[in-house]
């Protein structure tokens, strides 16, 4: 099929692969998903022209989520240099309707349609209006959140960069892991914890804490947490899950999100079994009077892994310039 018939092109840039697949309806179009190594080639212009001449398509629309800041219309990955950019997306594709996104951003225009089976529910909230609020936190390489709200038939995801707030701190052994960070990094932040590298950094903590091991790399940290073979691999998984539930518990205050919060990412996957017996409840309740308010949010696991190219197809089927 070829032609401007109001398919989409649509791709979800990370550190290392770009996905790409067609979108038509709202929808990612089945078996059209195809993977594409970022050292390979010298930017997403590049991907995308190699796709759609693969494809043999013309879009009418393309969307693209990044691993990174996006600010007018334009987008940087923090460890290839690419240019993304409307211009560039619209000599690649031929494309009318152009958007990009913040990955996260899209992760939140997908909530409400993403594949069968994948979300694990973490905990029951209360049911709330189809309107409410929802939030989106993704725990992977870095750490961010957004919010997403639905406003008549429309959603609206801001962007944020939510991973680099202070880390919050209730307990001395917190402080202590505070000091432990800011003796390494300016500027201590929540994503020094909640990341693949802060798995390591409080793994490496604990070491110096005991005064003995070695520090180890966030698989191997989570391989010995699944085979009991490390007490400190799971008093790593028990300090970051205290943490996430307390970031969790503070952004649930600030944006009241009653429909929902939804954790993704690489990190949050691996850890997401471990998180009910690790702590993350309790410091998500840890509210004082209110705590019985805290019981409204549910919590879910997000485990699709096309999560990011159904948001862009959700956000282009939004805009009525990009409708067939």
């Amino acid at each position: 099929m070829s032609g401007k018939d109001g398919t989409a092109v649509l791709a979800d840039i990370g550190g290392t692969n770009t996905r790409v697949a067609l979108g038509r309806n709202g929808a990612i179009v089945e078996g059209s998903v195809r993977r594409y190594r970022n050292a390979e080639n010298d930017g997403i212009g590049a991907v995308l022209a190699q796709y759609l001449a693969e494809t043999g398509m013309r879009p009418q629309a393309a969307c693209v989520a990044v691993a990174g800041p996006v600010r007018d219309g334009a987008g940087r990955l923090t460890n290839i240099d690419w240019d993304i950019d409307r211009a560039t997306l619209h000599a690649a594709t031929g494309a009318e309707v152009i958007s990009v996104l913040n990955d996260l951003q899209a992760q939140g225009h997908a909530l409400g349609h993403l594949a069968e089976g994948c979300l694990t529910p973490i905990l029951p909230g209360q049911p709330a209006s189809p309107q409410s609020a929802r939030l989106v936190i993704g725990v992977g390489t870095g750490m961010n959140a957004a919010p997403v709200f639905r406003l008549d038939d429309r959603t609206l995801v801001p962007p944020a960069e939510a991973g680099h707030v202070a880390i919050p701190v209730q307990t001395e052994e917190e402080l202590r892991l505070l000091r432990y960070i800011s003796r390494k990094h300016d500027g201590p932040s929540v994503e020094h914890i909640l990341s693949g590298r802060g798995f390591e950094r409080v793994y490496a903590w604990l070491c110096e804490e005991d005064g003995a091991g070695t520090p180890l790399e966030a698989a191997q940290i989570m391989a010995a947490m699944d085979d009991g073979s490390d007490p400190r691999a799971r008093r790593t998984v028990e300090v970051c899950a205290r943490m996430l539930g307390r970031v969790c518990s503070n952004l649930a205050l600030t944006l009241l999100p009653f429909g929902g919060i939804y954790l993704i990412g690489g990190v949050a996957r691996h850890f997401g079994p471990h998180l009910l017996d690790c702590g993350f409840a309790e410091a998500f309740a840890d509210r004082g009077r209110f705590r019985d308010f805290m019981g409204q949010f549910p919590v879910s696991l997000v485990t699709d892994d096309y999560a990011a190219l159904t948001g862009c197809a959700r956000h282009l089927s939004e805009m009525p310039e990009a409708r067939a």
